[in-house]
């Protein structure tokens, strides 16, 4: 096969999972010279451990860097220990609250290990970027800030909201995008990956990179994966995300139950499948050839496989059928002695004891569950929020919330 072959293969799969590339040609002719030269690109990816776990939406943008790592060029994962202090403004409505140094410093732990089912961290180079952000003199960050205008901060949407509705901005906050921009110089950037809501950080950087006498980095931004409701961006605040270190059995539970429409989308984000197989799913979607359930079973496989391995995924399917197919209880029920915060006279109030033993993140959300049919006693369900149980009838009996969480309480 040809360089030019080779090139045109690298973008193909590459675009597979684009949102959009800024600008294209830039990337054709550096993935050309690379080629020709035999020079790996600089592949960036900073990440900010402002929470402590990541879910499949966080995958999306580290899997785009397995992608160019798997094409033989070097994954640069920058660890935003200085910028995380400061908070990413993308899509924020109102100032982030700084978090502290032993904070960031537990959660990127935490995001390293996990980051490693999707990335060969082995062969990237990890960066932090206290290393350089936290030397720049204050002349030096003014030489930074001077690169950008005011006016250009605003065209911003989040900035230009909060400042039309008289909402704070804080000036650290008009000094994220160019500190990120300075990574891209400190570490030589070719490409950034981000989030389509990091669209305006990536292109500062080019900016930052030019100001300083580098050729400006490509611009490669990933979508933004929509959560099981099929509605809103996958987040833990919306409990609509799948973690990285969920269990199997919850992890392929979840994707069985996302809308019908997600899964060809979920196909090109979530799984690491070639180009080719990816479009024989839609077009045997669109025509009919290939039923949703069918291609739902494969997509709920092929995530529990990738984070857990082939065998477990083939067990989750098995419980899969087991519980909702057969409608028997799993094999192995957790077991928990009832909360005595749940207990009031001798009775329990069910949004309590859900709340109490982590089946439900707080009574409200619990009430909610209740109302919409979501929760059953030994398979029965339960409709009345307000409805209180002797604790001793509830001895032995099975909490089920949703379709894949059970507890028997002892």
């Amino acid at each position: 096969m040809s360089t030019s072959d080779d090139v045109s293969r690298a973008l193909q799969v590459l675009r597979s999972g684009a949102a959009e590339i800024i600008p294209e040609d830039e990337l054709n002719a550096k993935l050309s010279r690379s080629a020709r030269e035999g020079r790996p690109l600089r592949i960036k990816l900073g990440i900010d451990p402002s929470a402590p776990d990541l879910h499949l939406g966080h995958a999306v943008v580290i899997g785009a860097l397995r992608r160019f790592q798997d094409l033989g060029h070097v994954a640069v994962l920058i660890v935003g220990d200085f910028t995380g202090r400061v908070g990413d403004p993308s899509g924020q409505s109102e100032t982030r609250p700084m978090l502290t140094a032993d904070a960031l410093e537990a959660n990127a732990r935490t995001y390293l290990e996990q980051a490693d089912r999707v990335l060969d961290l082995g062969r990237a180079e990890v960066r932090w970027n206290s290393e350089w952000l936290a030397a720049l003199r204050f002349d030096d960050v003014a030489r930074l800030a001077s690169v950008l205008t005011v006016a250009r901060l605003l065209d911003r949407d989040d900035f230009s909201e909060r400042y039309r509705e008289g909402r704070p901005i804080s000036l650290s906050e008009f000094l994220y995008p160019l500190m990120q921009g300075y990574d891209s110089v400190a570490i030589e950037a070719d490409v950034e990956l981000g989030g389509t809501d990091q669209t305006f950080n990536l292109l500062v950087g080019r900016d930052i990179q030019r100001a300083h006498g580098q050729e400006p980095q490509v611009a490669f931004t990933v979508p933004l994966l929509q959560g099981t409701d099929g509605v809103r961006k996958m987040s833990k605040t919306y409990g609509n995300h799948i973690g990285l270190t969920d269990p199997p059995e919850e992890q392929f539970g979840k994707t069985m139950s996302i809308p019908d429409a997600l899964i060809p989308r979920w196909f090109r984000l979530c799984t690491g499948l070639s180009p080719e197989e990816l479009d024989a799913i839609e077009r045997g979607l669109a025509d009919g050839s290939l039923h949703p359930a069918q291609a739902k079973r494969r997509l709920a496989a092929e995530i529990v496989g990738r984070y857990h391995g082939p065998e477990a995924a083939a067990h989750a399917e098995e419980r899969f059928d087991r519980v909702h197919r057969e409608h028997e209880l799993p094999e192995e029920v957790p077991e928990s002695a009832i909360p005595p915060e749940a207990v009031h006279d001798g009775k329990v109030w069910l949004p309590r004891l859900l709340a109490a033993t982590g089946l439900a993140s707080s009574n409200a959300e619990a009430r909610r569950l209740i109302e919409q049919g979501g929760v059953r006693i030994d398979g029965e369900p339960v409709s009345d929020p307000d409805v209180e149980v002797r604790a001793e009838d509830l001895t032995g009996r099975v909490l089920q919330v949703g379709r894949r969480r059970f507890l028997r309480l002892a």
